[in-house]
């Protein structure tokens, strides 16, 4: 397959590092499943009991001490005789992980006091048991919470520690979850440290994924705290494509011990060029958390796994959604709602069993036989020059390759060459005498009648604009066919001139 050169590759735009971080597999050998069966029957119900026990008491302990509190005194930190039964609680919260399993979590480094650093950023997020992270601070922080994801005995527990709560249906959350942030961070450590988890899903830990802006706006120093997992069999990782999580928690308490190891690194404060610009703020973090860990930073972001879902809906692998939103959107300013629609077109071309497009696919979608141009202008889009087209892929080729070309200027040229008598439309003849000269296509009726939009046998300029805008990858081809065309006519015009 020929490959055009006149477009270079862009290494800023190089394939992910981990291609996806949001799925995770266990694999159970026969002994796993014999200790699984046998933990069930005879260790698990107890170990249930005793979380059931410790959740209780937490819940009796949590009511007495919100009990009777004022308006005003909902908007304040807890104080006096309320604050005392944050040990209580931080002490039954412990006995719930060491009775699911986790017998020694290990801490390293310092933690810094709500004065110091009053947001508290925790990576990588993996799981729900790293909201066990919250009762190895000295004193219980708070975090951010949907207040409808609990149920009410849970939702009393939760309460205690004051969360930031987050109303996903209401438009103007964002902003007042920031204004809360802002407000607790700089109450001079009179509120307890905040604890955020800035990759704002769950991936496999094997990179650390885009971070969220959110828990550096206040531009307030930030302690960073790493989690890790050491075991030999990960039943933790709850991700997009994996098991789910009942598997993941009826499989831990199935360990015989499970290992966590919490590590404080030291407060981060930020320079002025970063409180000016607060991605470089969350991304230097990122870094540092990233290089603590030993495992690469990625672009995925939460918009990856909206992606993923939509791909799902359309039938087609989740992880044909993953293109590294964030790093797409820095490079070539797509947004998201441009990539949702891009996704759907692009399901149309791709099979739903394999989510990749092939030359074929390719020369099928557009109505063309398979041509030299036409293995040009795939191949500029196969970009690790695997023989298929991914969805990455064929945004970047749409960016960088075919978007560029299909100016007004090109559209006009194009339909200048078909139109060659100037009359104004293109007619059935006219189509079929290029397409065939261009691609030894014979066959052109069922193209011509997608543009001829109003059936009167006539493609009018604006028919055949609006096909070719809807159908950007033309454009490459065109351009392609035009400049073949200009090279063997200076070519013939040379060699007449020699002789």
């Amino acid at each position: 397959m020929k490959r055009n050169v006149g477009i270079p590759r862009q290494t800023s735009l190089a394939t992910p590092v981990v291609p996806n971080p949001f799925v995770h597999q266990i694999d159970l050998t026969n002994a796993d499943k014999i200790r699984i069966a046998l933990m069930s029957v005879f260790v698990v119900p107890i170990r249930l009991v005793f979380c059931a026990i410790f959740l209780l008491s937490g819940y009796l302990i949590a009511t007495i001490a919100l009990a009777f509190r004022t308006p005003e005194e909902k908007n304040k930190p807890l104080c006096g005789w309320r604050k005392s039964f944050h040990r209580p609680l931080a002490f039954l919260g412990r006995a719930i992980c060491f009775s699911v399993g986790f017998h020694n979590v290990k801490t390293k480094g310092q933690c810094g006091l709500a004065s110091e650093a009053p947001i508290a950023v925790v990576a990588p997020h993996s799981t729900f048991f790293d909201a066990m992270v919250l009762f190895y601070f000295p004193y219980l922080p708070t975090s951010l919470a949907r207040a409808e994801q609990f149920p009410p005995l849970m939702k009393t527990l939760m309460e205690f520690t004051q969360p930031v709560y987050v109303n996903r249906e209401d438009p103007n959350s964002r902003q007042n979850t920031i204004k809360e942030i802002n407000r607790r961070a700089k109450s001079g450590g009179k509120w307890p440290q905040i604890i955020i988890f800035p990759e704002g899903t769950c991936t496999n830990r094997k990179a650390v994924i885009n971070f969220k802006s959110g828990a550096f706006y206040p531009c307030m120093p930030v302690q960073p705290v790493c989690i890790r997992y050491p075991n030999k069999m990960d039943t933790y990782t709850w991700t997009w494509e994996g098991p789910g999580a009942f598997s993941c928690f009826w499989l831990t308490l199935c360990n015989f011990h499970n290992s966590m190891e919490i590590e404080f690194l030291p407060v981060i404060v930020p320079s002025e060029e970063e409180k000016n610009n607060v991605k470089l703020y969350a991304e230097r973090v990122r870094r540092v958390m990233a290089e603590s860990l030993e495992v690469p930073t990625t672009d995925h972001s939460f918009d990856d796994c909206r992606l993923m879902k939509q791909a799902g809906k359309l039938k087609m692998p989740l992880s044909t959604g993953l293109v590294e939103f964030s790093k797409l959107n820095n490079k070539l300013g797509v947004k998201l709602e441009d990539l949702q629609s891009m996704l759907e077109r692009y399901s149309s071309i791709a099979p739903c069993k394999t989510g990749v497009i092939t030359l074929d696919e390719f020369a099928s979608y557009l109505r063309l036989p398979k041509s030299e141009a036409l293995e040009q202008v795939f191949a500029l889009y196969d970009r690790n020059c695997s023989g298929m087209i991914d969805f990455r892929e064929y945004v970047i080729g749409l960016s960088l390759v075919s978007s560029p070309a299909n100016t007004e200027e090109t559209i006009k040229l194009a339909f200048k060459l078909f139109d060659q008598e100037d009359k104004g439309y293109i007619s059935r003849e006219d189509l079929t005498g290029i397409l065939q000269n261009a691609f030894g296509m014979a066959d052109v009726d069922e193209l011509f009648e997608q543009v001829d939009t109003k059936n009167d046998d006539k493609i009018t300029y604006d028919e055949f604009k609006a096909y070719a805008e809807s159908h950007p990858e033309y454009a490459k081809l065109f351009t392609t066919y035009r400049e073949a065309k200009e090279m063997s006519t200076n070519g013939n015009a040379a060699h007449a001139k020699s002789e």
